[in-house]
């Protein structure tokens, strides 16, 4: 397996090792986040809570799904903190 086989990962040690340790788990989790965004928009806070993962699961396969142009900005909204936050849909 190379660098390239492996999910989303930051180009640091502890990022590439979490990312070998979710080899072969990440297609569903995927799946489970492309479903979620089929029925409607959200944010990655959103997205974490709706399919109960924790957001370092959900935000690095959204972020998957966005570089295969499965997912789209669709707008924005506010977190729980009031914070702006980008709405993700489906493409």
């Amino acid at each position: 397996m190379t660098l390239f086989d492996l999910p989303f990962y930051q180009d640091t040690m502890t990022s590439i090792l979490a990312a070998e340790s979710m080899v072969g788990k990440t297609a569903s989790l995927r799946d489970q986040v492309l479903e979620a965004l089929k029925r409607q928009p959200m944010t990655d806070e959103q997205i974490a809570e709706r399919l109960k993962l924790a957001p370092n699961t959900a935000r690095p396969r959204r972020i998957e799904l966005m570089q295969d142009g499965k997912v789209i900005p669709m707008g924005e909204a506010k977190t729980k903190s009031g914070r702006r936050a980008i709405l993700w849909g489906a493409a």
